[in-house]
Order: C-alpha cells, then structure tokens, then sequence
C-alpha cells in the first residue's frame, strides 16, 4: 500500500534542492542534491571540531521555525506545500496534515510557503527567536472569472475523462514490453492517540522518555504526541516483464529500526517495492486488501463525480486540476483531487483519499499522494509515492499510524531479461541486512527531515531497551506461536496454542514441541513434538527434517514420521483445512462422531519449481491405520457374512503433484517459503496417487486422481466471488477410509472448505465433483438502506454442491455387522444424478469481527440425524 508522490513546483533557484522526506517517489539525485550533503557533513564536521576546541561558534545557532499550511478560504490543510528562504537552498516539505518543520542555520528576515494552486505567501520572522510558531493560510491560485453564463451543458470535466479513457492504452504501463529501475522505500509506524491507561505501562513510559529526550515528540493531525515504534529502509533494483507478466526485486540494502522482530528476512521482502506497487491505470486499485475503484476507470461515471478546479503548471507538464468524490461515501472509492496533461491526456499527479465513511474496518485515513513521470517510450511510470494509513479499533483506542515513502529512479524500459531470469520473484542479498548504519544516511535519494532524523536517531535507542525487547518476545510468541530456546536462538519451543486439548479419547492431551532456527543451519529445518494423554495413557510423537538443496527452484527433500490419533472424516482433506479454529474444534471434545484411529506414517517429500510458479512434489509414503471405533473390511472377493475380515490396514503410496500459481507472490526466509497475496488467477493442482501392494506390508492396489482449481475472482462493484472446484476418481476397490470422506462440520465454527450441514463421514466417494463458492457483497446493499449503512454491517452469501457416487464392489467392502452381530458405522453413498446442496446466506462486519451465516440444506433432507437448518458463526478480522 505504498505509492509515489513528486515534488511540487517551487520557486526558480529551489526546484529538486527542498526535502523530499514526505515524497515517496522516484527521481534521480540531482548534483545539487549531492552538494547539499557535502555540505552538511561539512558543517557537522566544522561543528565536532569547533566543540572539540571549547570553542563556541556563533553561527551554529539553529533556528527552528514550525506551523501550519492551511487553505484561507476554509481552513482545511494543504498537504506537502513547500516551506523556504527566498535566495537559498534551505526549505522543508509539509506533511498531509499541512505540518512542517523548518531549521535554519543562518538568521532570515522572512519565511515562504508555496503549493500547486495556490497563491505564494511570505511572511517576516524574527532573526534570533527560536523556537518560532509561522502559520500560513494560502489563497486559491484559480483565475477570477468575468461575467458567468449558465447553459445546459454537460460538465467539462467529462470531456476530460473521455479522453483520458481513449489515450489510456498509449500512457499505462501494460504497453511496455519491459521496465526497470531503482527503488528506495521507507515505512515509518508509530502509535498516536496513545490512552492515558496504556501511557502508564512501562514499556510506553521508556519509548516516551526516550523520544522525549532527544527532543520534541512528533505530533498527529491533532496536535496530540506520537511515540516512533518501527522504521524500515529498503533499497533494491525493480523488473518487470510484460506478455508473459513477470517481476523481480533485487533487494540490495535493507535496515530495520525500533520495534522489529527477530528474523527481518521476511519483513524486508514484504517492506520493499513489491507490495508498494499503486496503479490507478486499472480499474480497480487494492488498499490494505480492498478493492477500491479508480478515478480513471472504464465505468467512472457510475462511481465518481468530478469537478474542473484550474489549469495549473506541474515541472514541464500543463495539467487540468480536477476534484474527484464519490456520489455514496460508504463505497470503496477515493476522495481529491487528480491531475492529467493536457496535451496527452496522462495521470501526472494524484492527491487522494478514502472517506472516514467508507466501510473498512480498523482504519480512519488513507491518504495516497503519487508522482508520475513519462518513460523513454512513452508510458508514465510512478516516480514518488507517499501512503499514510491512520488504524484504530474504536475511536477512543490508541492508534496506529503508518507512513509509506516510495521513490524510484534510473528508469529503462524496453530492454526484456531471459523469462528465467524472473522465475525468482525476491532475490535478497545475503548481506542485506547487515547494511552499515551510515549507509542510507549517504545514498537514500531524499532527505529526512529534523523529525524524522530525530525519529531514527529514537528508534536506535528504543529497540535496545530491556522493556521493548520483552515486549517483542511476547509479541514474537503470539504472532508465530513459538519461543525461542537458550541465548543463541538454535532452536524454538512451539507452537504454544498446542500445548493442552481435551478429547473423549485421549483425555487431557498436553504436547511439547519445537523447531530449529537459521541459527542452527540455514539449510535444514528439524521440527518435533511430543504429546500424552491422560485418559488413554499413551504418547505420541512425530518428527520432521527438511534440506534445502537449491533456494532459486526451492529445490527441498523432507522426511517425517510421526505416531498419533487422527479422524477418518480429516483424511486427506488437507487442503480444505484452512481454518486452524474449524480443526481444533473437530479435535476438540467429542471426537468420536469423526471415527477416531492410530495412525503410524513415514513419508520423504522432494519437490522442485520445474518452471515459474509451477510445483512439481514427488512423495512415497507408509501408513498404517489402527481405527479406535467397530471397523473391519473384508479381505477377499467373498463379501458373505462369515467372510474373513481384518481391522487393520496399510498402505504404501506413490504420490505425484503439480501445482501451477500464475501470479502468485512467494517470499522466502533462510529455511521456509510462503505464498502472499490474492487468487487473481485460478491455482491448479493435479494430485495422482498409486497404491503399491506388498511393499511394506501394504495391503491394497489402488490408484486416485484429483484436481483441485480456486480462485478469488474480482467484480468491480459487485464484491468478490471465491470458489474452490475439486473432483476426482478412485478406479479401484478399498475400504472406505481409503475412499474420498467429504468433510462434513458438526462443530458450530463455519468454514467454508467444508460441507457445513454435512455429518462427519456421512458421505463418501469414489468418484465426485464439487464447488465450494462464496460471495463478499460488502456493502453493496446495505450501504443503500439509511438505517443499515451506519452498522457497516455486509451481505454474502455461499453454495456447497457435490456430485458423487461409490461403485457397488467398494459399497460391499464393508460388513454391516461384525463378528458379534455388533453393526458397524458405515457410510452413504450419493444417488447418481442427485447432488448434495447447500445454500447460505449471512452478514459479517458485526462488532467489526462476527460473521453469522444462515445455512439450509436442500436435498438428502430425510435422512436420520440430520439438520436442514443451522446457524454457525466464526470470528474473522477483515478490513
């Protein structure tokens, strides 16, 4: 959520010289630039050894001057109006609350302050007070109109859209074959609005003290102090390849300051340009996960209105100043104002923001604020970017405040790499992070201003706190849920949540596990646990170990093995158990409804990215299953009572699997790799399992395929449609646990992988075709109804339809009764051509957190024990 802002038009003589801290945007170092930083070291070299001498000099006072830039003719701030002295180099930039903050080191009789639109003003200060408060109120630079006719015409700013529209293709990026360039990002996160009770714990009062210390605290939008928590600086080198779409970073240089965690490998990656990429091209943008419609985009009429403000000057480029507003502040849309050519009809400046109004949870502003310049071929390409996203739970909460500075320079376009050059999305260097302090301080392409030096200079000192450094091992522990063992950090003690459950089977069930750390190898990853219940007074434990072999193709081979009870209605419904709160509660309580079993595997894992985003994973695996309920299966083709029967079973399997991710963003630390960001494009994987008779002990021949496909489907007004559509095919003959049990949910935690009205193994499969979908309205339709859009309540709604069926030989595997007349749990199989159906609808957003859904089941209605109506809920925080 990083985007890019320029520099604004100042007086002839100042131009690149003024600082660029609150611009976060590309532009080269100018030679000036680099006088100017000679000539500060210059100064604080003299200035070292002037005091080394006991020699005070005089013309090392500084003189402090601050304010406010507002508008005169309502009051409302100016955001990153420029403040200098008329003749020399020295100015500063205001913040997006019109703030700012000038230090000279030589006396001035006045003081300016400029901003595009609007009328330059000076004002006289004093030469020797110091501090000193100048506010300044700046006219509108519009053109006073003559006598005014009102006709019955369209509004001229329409006219302008349109063109914008028919020029798009010629000035978006997209056009490009391929561009590059260098990017400097830097994130800056603070708390504001800090409540008097979270004032008075320690670790608060020691960042205070020491931010107080190094001199006035920064403060927000209201005049109230804000206490620095985390700073990043990121430089790194961009490409990106269109027609096949392809990206990489560079990460060359990285530092973390303040609050930061223990590994910053991750947060370096997710810190640099890749997720700071703001487009308005598109129609639609994404903010903090939100799909936000553009001012530019195809349908701009239905969403936005505009304004024709002024024709006004920005560097070489004459520009046609409009005001954008949505026409319902409760859409998903900006506020302010936008800035095109006249001559091409390109975006050249955006100044935008979300109304308070807008429903999204946790934030109150976002305030996005880019620069663009055109490429050598033509294209516009983001120069500076500048974010800020203000975050609170409720009004009265302490908040978050969050600062996105983006500036890309050394622009060149046209010149492709090889497609396997970007099969590697993140390269960091290894040494990234090991950046000398001096480092950024010499090359960062803008300069901090006196605040923001001092907020470094605070952060240094608050990360070596003993308070903070508590406080980031228990956030660590939280976040991760592992703590880390002994002074070197070689191994983790984890995940803590697993540490006690309860079940009818096992009792009190207490684990104790860990993980090794890059401190103990790079290349290996070692994770195991143990655990005991009290009830069946039996251990289980497993263990695993992973070896990285080749980190570009994430080349891994991994062995485990582990002895344990599982649930019979969990097999192999990995991939539908995206929700850890659905899992504990299927693991929780009453489990033997899921038909609880030992379960003994051994398995070695080698996988390998053949091509970009495309995973191949190569698995041979044993299992042996011990079931804990009534179970036997018939271990001849006579399938009489009397016939001979087996509970046990084992099973060796061969498993193949590719997974393509076009688009996927994958990120990766010394020893793990994780997949980020949104199903743009549909994710498919294709799983073939082959039974091996004989080999182990296993006791069948069976071969499975499957594939699986889902997506997050974007559509513009409409919300956000997600689906899952999985199918497969067991041409064989085995007992039913082997067979495909569709996941039903007999807890009252929805999840939406599994069939929510569906008992636990109530349905099982050889063959079968399913849809899992869900639809996000947000507030597409409460946000009509006056009484509903305050609650920020929104509407979704989802359908579960499963196709499937069991070949009679696999219906006869089974025994209805076992040896002592006893019947045994079995399962039902679907009639061909009758689907099971669900369908639901719900509201999510309430207390910003609760989702409820409203669940009918609409075929198999008749059969025992089942409920054709439920209401669950689930907790989930979403923006």
């Amino acid at each position: 959520m990083i985007g890019s802002q320029c520099v604004n038009n100042r007086p002839s003589g100042l131009g690149d010289l003024l600082p660029k801290y609150l611009l976060p945007s590309v532009v080269v170092p100018t030679g000036v630039d680099r006088e100017k930083r000679v000539m500060k070291y210059a100064f604080a070299w003299l200035g070292v050894l002037l005091l080394a001498l006991g020699v005070q000099p005089a013309v090392a006072q500084r003189i402090v001057f601050s304010g406010q830039i507002t508008e005169a003719g309502n009051g409302q701030p100016v955001p990153f109006a420029s403040v200098y002295v008329k003749g020399t180099t020295a100015g500063a930039t205001a913040d997006e609350n019109g703030r700012y903050e000038l230090v000279l080191v030589q006396p001035a009789d006045s003081v300016s302050a400029s901003a595009v639109g609007y009328r330059s003003r000076t004002r006289k200060v004093s030469r020797t007070q110091t501090p000193q408060t100048v506010n300044f109120a700046l006219a509108s630079a519009a053109q006073q109109l003559g006598e005014v006719v009102i006709r019955s015409v369209e509004n001229p700013a329409y006219a302008i859209l349109r063109k914008v529209q028919q020029h798009k293709k010629q000035n978006e990026k997209t056009r490009l074959d391929a561009f590059e360039f260098d990017s400097y990002n830097r994130i800056e996160v603070s708390l504001s609005d800090i409540t008097d009770r979270l004032a008075k714990r320690k670790v608060i009062r020691d960042m205070a003290s020491v931010a107080s210390s190094v001199g006035e605290m920064e403060r927000n939008a209201a005049g109230k102090p804000t206490v620095p928590l985390f700073a990043s600086e990121v430089m790194s080198r961009y490409y990106v390849r269109h027609r096949p779409n392809r990206e990489r970073e560079e990460i060359k240089h990285s530092q973390l300051h303040g609050v930061a965690p223990r590994d910053g490998t991750l947060l370096s990656q997710v810190l640099g340009s890749s997720f700071q990429d703001y487009d308005f091209y598109p129609n639609w943008q994404v903010v903090m996960g939100k799909d936000f419609i553009s001012p530019i985009a195809d349908g701009w009429r239905i969403t936005y209105d505009y304004d024709l403000e002024d024709t006004v000057q920005i560097g070489a480029n004459r520009c046609y100043q409009l005001k954008v507003f949505p026409r319902r502040a409760q859409d998903l849309a900006f506020t302010g104002r936008i800035w095109i050519t006249t001559d091409s009809y390109a975006l050249r400046r955006v100044d935008l923001s979300v109304d308070p109004k807008a429903n999204i949870n946790f934030v109150d502003q976002i305030r996005v604020y880019q620069d663009l310049t055109p490429s050598t071929a033509g294209p516009w390409l983001p120069q500076r970017t500048r974010v800020v996203v203000g975050m609170k739970p409720t009004p009265k909460q302490t908040g978050l405040l969050v600062r996105f500075n983006t500036v890309n320079s050394n622009f060149q376009a046209g010149q492709p790499h090889d497609l396997p050059f970007y099969d590697q999305p993140f390269a960091a260097d290894p040494n990234a992070l090991k950046t000398p302090a001096s480092f950024f301080a010499q090359n960062r392409p803008d300069t901090l201003s006196a605040q923001e030096a001092r907020t470094m200079t605070v952060l240094d000192s608050v990360g070596k706190l003993p308070s903070v450094r508590t406080f980031l091992e228990v956030a660590d522990l939280v976040v991760n849920g592992y703590e880390e063992l002994g002074p070197r950090g070689r191994f983790e003690l984890g995940p803590i949540l697993s540490t006690y459950t309860w079940n009818n089977v096992e009792g009190h069930r207490l684990r104790v596990g860990f993980r090794s750390t890059p401190e103990l190898s790079p290349n290996w990853l070692l994770k195991g646990y143990t655990a005991y219940g009290t009830r069946d007074g039996e251990f289980k434990y497993g263990l695993s170990v992973d070896r990285i072999l080749n980190r570009p193709n994430w080349t891994v081979f991994s062995a485990k093995y582990s002895h344990d009870i599982d649930l019979v209605a969990l097999l192999d419904n990995e991939l539908a158990l995206e929700s850890p709160l659905f899992e504990a509660a299927a693991r929780f309580g009453n489990v033997k409804p899921g038909l609880p079993l030992w379960r003994d595997m051994t398995s070695v894992t080698a996988q390998s990215d053949l091509f970009h985003n495309f995973t191949q994973k190569l698995t041979l695996r044993h299992q042996r299953f011990d079931p804990l309920y009534n179970f036997s299966y018939y271990t001849t083709d006579t399938h009489e009572q009397g016939a001979p029967t087996a509970q046990n079973f084992n099973l060796s399997e061969l498993i193949l699997e590719s997974r393509y991710a076009p688009g996927e963003v994958l990120i990766q630390n010394q020893n793990r790799r994780y997949a980020v960001g949104s199903m743009k494009w549909p994710v498919f994987t294709v799983r073939y399992t082959l039974g091996l008779p004989g080999v182990l002990g296993s006791d069948f021949e069976y071969q499975k395929f499957n594939l699986s496909v889902e997506q997050s489907v974007q559509l513009g007004q409409l919300g956000r449609t997600e689906y899952i559509f999985d199918a497969g095919y067991i041409p064989s003959t085995v007992p039913y646990p082997v067979l495909k049990n569709h996941l039903g949910n007999e807890s009252p935690i929805y999840t939406s992988s599994a069939y929510n009205l569906m008992r636990y193994s109530e349905f099982v499969s050889d063959r079968y075709a399913s849809l899992h979908a869900e639809h996000y309205f947000e507030g597409l339709f409460i946000n009509s109804v006056p009484l509903l859009k305050k609650l920020d309540w929104r509407l979704l709604a989802s359908g579960n339809v499963l196709y499937g069926g069991v070949s009679q030989a696999n219906q006869n595997t089974t025994p209805a009764y076992d040896a002592a007349g006893v019947p045994q749990p079995t399962f039902r199989a679907l009639t061909p051509g009758t689907p099971y159906v669900e369908l639901g609808y719900g509201v999510e957003n309430i207390f910003k957190f609760v989702r409820v859904d409203f669940l009918h089941r609409l075929t198999y209605r008749d059969l025992p024990g089942v409920r054709n109506f439920g209401v669950k809920v689930c907790a989930q925080f979403k923006l």
